[in-house]
């Protein structure tokens, strides 16, 4: 059987950075928008949260702002390390595990299958 239990070590954004592209979780401390409806129930209220987001030494809004050292997410929000900005930074950060059962990010191609079904006949913990 093969063992789908991960362990994550946090690394703190002030002491050091990712590698340039790294995809990672990262933890992001801020306060919510007061009074709007995206916020709900939080409006106002300090945040920490965990975010999969990636690391680049070179960023581009899509307003042409240049950004540097700071964390992507998906939808082109960009935080950077705490104690570099007021607003949502990112306090740290951590490489997201490895695939279930496997020691690497990426499975490709014909591999793609067996990789799957060898973790869904694997347990947790086991």
């Amino acid at each position: 059987m093969t063992n789908l239990n991960t362990q994550v070590t946090w690394v703190d954004a002030r002491e050091k950075l990712p590698p340039a592209g790294a995809p990672v979780a990262a933890a992001i401390t801020g306060r919510f928008p007061a009074d709007t409806a995206e916020s709900g129930n939080a409006s106002g209220e300090a945040f920490w949260l965990v975010r999969p987001m990636y690391f680049t030494t070179r960023h581009w809004s899509e307003d042409g702002t240049e950004h540097r050292d700071c964390f992507v997410d998906s939808d082109g929000i960009v935080r950077l390390p705490y104690g570099l900005a007021d607003d949502d930074t990112v306090t740290h950060w951590a490489e997201l595990p490895t695939l279930p059962g496997r020691t690497t990010h990426l499975v490709l191609g014909e591999d793609v299958q067996s990789a799957l079904q060898s973790a869904w006949r694997a347990r947790p913990g086991t």
